[in-house]
């Protein structure tokens, strides 16, 4: 790889295989990204969560039960954005401001748990309030996380490079950003199947690599479309789809008298890791009058680091976007966005019930606000709000030097240098590295993978995957995300691996 490697002084850390007993080492860093010990204060970390739990305890369970206090603190929207300062910037805030960013979350929601709110079909029993939050459907009984979704959604919008903005929703997973897209863009195509039913559509077709995920399938599946309408586009040896070949798909699908409707275009892919060539894709998607879906769940991080956001070349023109923050970023699961560049309220249009008894419109604020009629889902967990306060704690820099410092990692971990942060490679025993290349050695490779994993489990030594792909025989994957990740870490698993699967 390239870059400058600058060696300090020894420092103590603590060895993977024996985490009591530290042993000396070089720290190492390249393109100024330290790589050895971890990024995060454990005991720190550990402070913060405590301090947290005082704070849930005393205003979100005993005062929320208690009947005196006030079901809510009503503020207008333009009111509340002016209390929490909502926007996302470069730098973190401090610890201290951070926990008074919670307690103002929870003194400007709802309390659920008061016995005198008699709002809808829901309340909430104190011992559950440490699982989960409010849910999300109006503005009225979130005020803070629909304020807080609309600020999260408005800086991954201006990552992915809409200057003019756009519409978006979180939602519960990435497969279902995925399946919002597809139906999305199939109402764009024909609208009258919101009413109609299928029998008002022509056979719509979309395509995808054959790299792509599994999401992909499920959603034709589930919306009617057909598994067997979904084209799989050949991939390059890097796992990057084919322009060319998507072309030919399109035509030889219209010439069936089938209607293109959609292309998905991967960027990270499951495997590989590997980013499709979203512009040159973009150009076939507007030469068709095709809806070009960017399932960037797991490789949108890329677009906080200006070293990495190039994987991304093109997404701007995206008509959708599906992002995961639980990746890259280590949001808590789950925590996933959809985005869409329309402004005309394409994504309510589609998904919109208008029920009377949640989105009257005659309400004492502005209604656009009240995002739950975009949605399918009716109630839905204010996930934007776990990556709004941790983008508030570490800024947009310190979120960047994560995703560089994963990357700059996993770029060191092999010879072979991969785009993203999946790891791919085989461990071939001592046995087997004296036979030719041929089916012999593959299909006793094949097994290797399999011996390994059960032996590193039983020993609960550390967890790797596994996989077969194509025709390939089973290889480990590993994804290098956790900024507790260091160089010896690396080392403990080249070395640990050795050790379980050199008899073989």
């Amino acid at each position: 790889m390239e870059g400058h490697h600058k060696e300090e002084k020894t420092s103590d850390v603590q060895s993977p295989a024996d985490p009591g007993h530290p042993v000396k080492c070089s720290p190492v860093i390249i393109d100024n990204i330290p790589l050895n010990g971890p990024t995060v204060n454990v005991l720190a970390s550990e402070n913060f969560i405590h301090q947290s739990m005082s704070i849930i305890v005393e205003n979100a369970i005993k005062k929320a039960t208690d009947v005196r206090e006030k079901v809510c603190e009503w503020r207008s929207p333009e009111q509340l954005k002016e209390l929490l300062d909502l926007e996302l910037r470069d730098g973190g805030e401090s610890e201290s401001e951070i926990l008074q960013r919670f307690k103002d979350a929870i003194r400007y929601s709802v309390k659920t748990s008061e016995c005198l709110k008699f709002n809808e079909l829901r309340s909430e029993h104190r011992d559950t309030t440490l699982g989960k939050w409010l849910p999300e459907y109006t503005y009225e009984v979130a005020p803070v996380f629909t304020l807080a979704e609309e600020a999260v959604l408005k800086k991954m919008m201006e990552l992915i490079g809409w200057k003019d903005g756009g519409d978006g929703i979180f939602n519960a997973g990435g497969s279902m950003s995925n399946m919002y897209a597809v139906n999305l863009a199939r109402y764009r195509c024909c609208p009258d199947i919101k009413e109609n039913g299928l029998s008002a559509a022509p056979r719509l077709v979309m395509f995808t690599s054959q790299e792509c995920h599994y999401s992909i399938s499920k959603a034709a599946a589930l919306l009617g479309i057909g598994t067997k309408n979904v084209y799989a586009i050949p991939s390059d040896e890097r796992g990057k789809m084919i322009p060319s070949a998507l072309e030919e798909q399109i035509l030889s699908a219209k010439s069936e008298g089938a209607v293109p409707f959609m292309v998905n275009a991967t960027a990270g892919t499951t495997v590989l890791g590997a980013f499709d060539p979203i512009d040159v894709i973009a150009d076939i998607c507007e030469k068709h009058n095709l809806w070009l879906h960017v399932d960037a769940c797991w490789g949108g991080a890329a677009l906080v680091s200006s070293k990495h956001k190039h994987l991304l070349k093109g997404i701007h023109r995206a008509d959708s976007v599906a992002w995961n923050p639980h990746k890259m970023l280590m949001a808590c699961l789950q925590c996933s966005a959809f985005m869409v560049r329309d402004k005309t309220s394409l994504l309510q249009r589609c998904h919109s019930a208008r029920a009377s008894y949640l989105f009257q419109q005659d309400k004492f604020y502005d209604v656009s606000y009240d995002t739950g009629d975009k949605s399918v889902q009716c109630s839905r967990k204010p996930d934007a709000f776990k990556i709004w306060l941790m983008w508030k704690a570490l800024g947009s820099k310190e979120l960047e030097q994560r995703v560089d410092r994963a990357l700059c990692i996993h770029l060191n971990f092999i010879s072979l240098q991969p785009e993203y942060a999946n790891i791919c490679f085989w461990y071939i025993p001592p046995s087997l590295q004296t036979l030719p290349d041929g089916p012999e050695l593959w299909e006793k490779l094949h097994k290797v993978a399999p011996v390994i994993k059960e032996r590193m489990m039983k020993k609960g030594s550390m967890m790797v995957g596994y996989q077969p792909h194509g025709e390939k025989a089973n290889f480990f994957r590993m994804i290098i995300i956790s900024p507790q990740v260091s160089r010896q870490d690396m080392d403990f698993v080249l070395d640990e691996i050795n050790n379980l699967g050199k008899d073989l």
